[in-house]
């Protein structure tokens, strides 16, 4: 699962600065995620209340968790977060490149492994790219995302926000590298006459996945994304 939270503050409450953790947790529990790849996650900044919403998020449902943090914002932290059913390890932050003539936040892929059976180990990424209408950034934050996981030799599931659309030069990148678990992907933003698929899951290519089903749920309160989810099967080899 990959959901953008819009660090749980709902769109339409968005001037009141009201922030539902329940309500995003809420939505997670009922699509009984094994794994899920969180963006715009606050932690312990003072627009959210000081709270940290990662581990609200995790304890909420029993879940492990880890955070990536990308910038230091308003007093705290904010970046990404992963969920998880199953014990995690290994555990690391890229930073992503940008262009420095280019404004944009700096932006971060959370990598862990994840044990889903007894011996048996897959690795789970996080990412949110760049915002900017340019594509600058995101072409070379896509490009350093296939680098980083060019050696991995654990089946490799990244996920998340990559705030560009299937036809974009971006993607075609992405898709260099990992196969998306749809090809005529649902629209995910906004939540109302949704327009634009940007949350995306893939797999590395040529690793031993199937892909039973991709999902965009349409649930509106929560947050500015709607929520993506995609079940997989690893083949035994």
């Amino acid at each position: 699962m990959t959901y953008n939270l819009h660090h749980c503050n709902p769109p339409s409450k968005e001037k009141e600065g009201t922030i539902d953790v329940d309500a995003i947790a809420k939505v997670i529990a009922l699509q009984k995620p094994d794994l899920v790849a969180l963006q715009e996650v606050d932690v312990n900044t003072k627009r959210s209340g000081s709270i940290n919403e990662a581990v609200l998020l995790a304890t909420r449902l029993k879940m492990n968790f880890y955070f990536g943090k990308a910038i230091n914002h308003d007093g705290g932290e904010y970046g990404v977060a992963i969920l998880s059913r199953f014990p995690l390890s290994a555990q690391k932050t890229f930073m992503l490149p940008k262009n420095n003539n280019v404004k944009a936040e700096q932006r971060v892929l959370a990598m862990v492994t994840a044990e889903i059976e007894n011996g048996v180990f897959i690795r789970f990424a996080s990412t949110h790219l760049d915002a900017q209408r340019a594509e600058e950034n995101r072409i070379l934050q896509a490009k350093e995302i296939n680098r980083l996981t060019e050696q991995e030799t654990l089946p490799l599931i990244v996920a998340g926000d990559l705030n560009a659309d299937p036809s974009s030069e971006s993607i075609k990148i992405f898709d260099q590298a990992f196969t998306r678990t749809c090809s005529d992907c649902g629209f995910t933003i906004p939540v109302n006459n949704p327009d634009k698929t940007i949350d995306h899951i893939g797999f590395k290519k040529g690793n031993p996945f199937n892909v039973i089903s991709h999902t965009v749920i349409p649930e509106r309160y929560a947050s500015d994304h709607l929520p993506v989810v995609a079940v997989l099967e690893l083949k035994r080899l």
